[in-house]
């Protein structure tokens, strides 16, 4: 081989070389879709891409409403991606089959990990005490209520208990065309239904020592009893058996119904159709030992272990979830930061966001996580729940059969959890 071929050669190395890391492209899959948060992420994606010449990340956005079967029908069909938009419920599911990739080694030479708050790295490690998602902000519900209708309606004060809270939905839906409580009847709607139940039981304790469920104990049913007299008796709209997140936001910035249970990211559409002084945050009612129990949720990012690509996945996801990053992301889809200190930053030290913040710090109130640590949880959520719960809401089954269908489901589930720890 003479000095051109040789010139030639490397010349076409090199190029194949340029060729294949300019052809890199990352696979991102969002699962909580809106536009709001679609557009954020893309400028987010963008300033990666800036950052990191030569590497696209193409975007596939699930509608929520359907995010679970369309995701798992991607998966089953090894259609996965580099990087995923990773909701607590599902987490332990793909976790457990193996299906992601651990991200201690990533954190342990991140140098933003120290910065993370405890909560944030406590549910990084829910599957199995290993990081398998980094959550990216926290959804905390509490209650919001419309000060015009309580006002048109003659509620002088803002409930407190569960009795205040219905007395409150009663005089409100005694208005034309008006309802007390915007009810998620459809998708998402298991945080309703554990709220309602934990406060009446007394207890956010899903199950006993041995396992067992408690959703048939005589005070969840009382909960879901509750909640499903609420609709019966005309307090939630008839529509809102099939009501999503979105739904249920505009029924309640329409004036449609006055109360609505629901997470900081409500406050995007509430906040730019309502004017600030028309609307409060409070502390979710009470039961009757005194105390609520609101959940706590959370989302991240995960990584797939099928991923070709994991350094430029790591890359991608530390960019999503560095602190400036991080907290324009939750500044625009309304989840509270993961990053030590960041409720002083003056965004979240609004008014706005007093009443997460005093639920906080409430003694008598009890922030719930779901038993997102069962692989059989997502399906639970995600589809048994919503067709029972309707179910129960038109009343073709009890509030009694509602929970033992629940308790029946989930006491092996637990069982099983239980029995594959050491």
């Amino acid at each position: 081989m003479n000095w051109k071929t040789t010139i030639l050669a490397g010349a076409a190395s090199l190029a194949l070389a340029s060729h294949a890391y300019a052809d890199t492209t990352l696979k991102l899959v969002e699962v909580i879709t809106s536009p709001e948060r679609t557009e954020t992420l893309k400028t987010l994606v963008k300033e990666y891409e800036d950052a990191n010449p030569g590497v696209n990340v193409e975007i596939t956005s699930l509608p929520w409403g359907q995010a679970f079967e369309k995701f798992a029908t991607m998966v089953s069909a090894g259609q996965t991606p580099d990087v995923v938009e990773m909701p607590d419920t599902w987490l332990t599911l793909y976790a457990n089959n193996g299906a992601l990739e651990s991200l201690e080694p990533y954190l342990k030479d991140w140098d933003a990990t120290a910065n993370l708050n405890s909560r944030a790295l406590e549910f990084a490690r829910s599957a199995g005490d290993e990081a398998y998602m980094l959550p990216y902000g926290f959804y905390l519900r509490a209650m919001f209520y419309n000060k015009k209708l309580f006002k048109e309606a003659g509620v002088t004060e803002v409930p407190k208990t569960l009795d205040d809270f219905r007395n409150a939905a009663k005089k409100v839906s005694a208005l034309p065309g008006k309802y007390g409580y915007c009810l998620r009847g459809g998708p998402g709607g298991l945080n309703g239904w554990v709220m309602f139940g934990a406060a009446a039981a007394g207890s956010n304790e899903f199950f006993t020592e041995d396992g067992k469920s408690t959703f048939d104990s005589e005070g969840w049913v009382k909960g879901l009893k509750y909640l499903t007299d609420l609709y019966k008796d005309g307090l939630a709209p008839k529509d809102s058996l099939n009501w999503g997140f979105n739904e249920i936001v505009a029924g309640f910035y329409s004036g449609t119904c006055a109360m609505l249970d629901q997470d900081p990211d409500a406050l995007i559409a509430i906040s730019s159709r309502m004017n600030a002084e028309d609307f409060g945050i409070t502390t979710m009612p009470k039961g009757p030992s005194g105390k609520a129990f609101p959940t706590i949720g959370y989302a991240g990012w995960s990584m797939f272990k099928s991923s070709e690509h994991k350094d430029e996945a790591w890359k991608l996801i530390s960019h999503l979830e560095s602190k400036d990053s991080n907290l324009a992301w939750n500044k625009r889809i309304g989840a509270l930061p993961i990053y030590k200190g960041a409720e002083s930053d003056p965004f979240f030290a609004s008014d706005q966001f007093k009443g997460w913040f005093a639920e906080l710090s409430d003694p008598d109130v009890s922030p719930t996580v779901m038993p997102s640590h069962l692989e059989e949880f997502a399906f639970f959520k995600d589809s048994l729940v919503i067709r029972t719960s309707q179910e129960a809401l038109l009343g073709r089954i009890t509030p009694e059969e509602l929970g033992k269908q629940w308790a029946d489901y989930l006491t092996p589930a637990q069982q099983k959890w239980m029995a594959s720890k050491p």
